[in-house]
């Protein structure tokens, strides 16, 4: 007999009725028999129902953990692949900002050497004009210098404050000043 087709309860246990026979066990003590057997029977199914209910909760409570567990499986590996994501975003970006920088720092640089040419340039253009000025300047004193030596040379004498007296240059002090050139052109000449 198997188990599954054989189910005996303790009702069966207490409703079951023997034949009496002449020679057959002492009723009292088939009853008390019986009796204990049904309640012995009943603890049991009452302990069976509640090891299934246990059981039946804490097969609940792992298949919510083991999908608890799932999940934050999935949302560790999603957190991961959106860390890996973010960390090369943030490298790409940086890489671009880079080269944004690099090209940036390239054109400055280019416009500074284009200006610093320009500048030099212009500042070798300015010391050009600076030395045509200067020998055209040195040239148109020279010119009156020897304008001035040839009209004092050839007024020997001049005039003093009263009419008729003849005073020799070199005695007169204003006339020797007349006669020689400002400091600023003797500056200029003598460069």
């Amino acid at each position: 007999m198997s188990n599954d087709s054989f189910r005996l309860t303790p009702l069966d246990v207490r409703k079951t009725e023997f034949k009496k026979t002449m020679r057959g066990y002492d009723t009292l003590a088939v009853e008390d028999f019986r009796s204990r057997v049904a309640d012995e029977l009943e603890k049991m199914v009452r302990e069976r129902i509640a090891i299934d209910e246990r059981l039946r909760v804490i097969e609940e409570q792992l298949s919510e953990f083991k999908g608890r567990d799932k999940a934050m499986n999935e949302a560790l590996v999603t957190a991961q692949q959106l860390r890996h994501e973010t960390r090369e975003q943030a490298e790409r970006e940086a890489q671009m900002i880079l080269r944004e920088a690099e090209a940036d720092a390239e054109r400055r640089l280019e416009r500074a050497r284009r200006e610093l040419d320009r500048l030099d340039a212009s500042g070798q253009q300015m010391a050009q004009k600076h030395h045509a000025y200067l020998t055209s300047l040195r040239a148109l004193v020279d010119r009156q210098r020897a304008e001035l030596e040839a009209l004092a040379s050839s007024e020997a004498l001049t005039f003093g404050k009263v009419a008729g007296t003849i005073t020799p240059a070199a005695a007169d002090p204003e006339a020797q000043s007349r006669k020689s050139s400002p400091k600023w052109i003797k500056s200029i000449v003598e460069e």
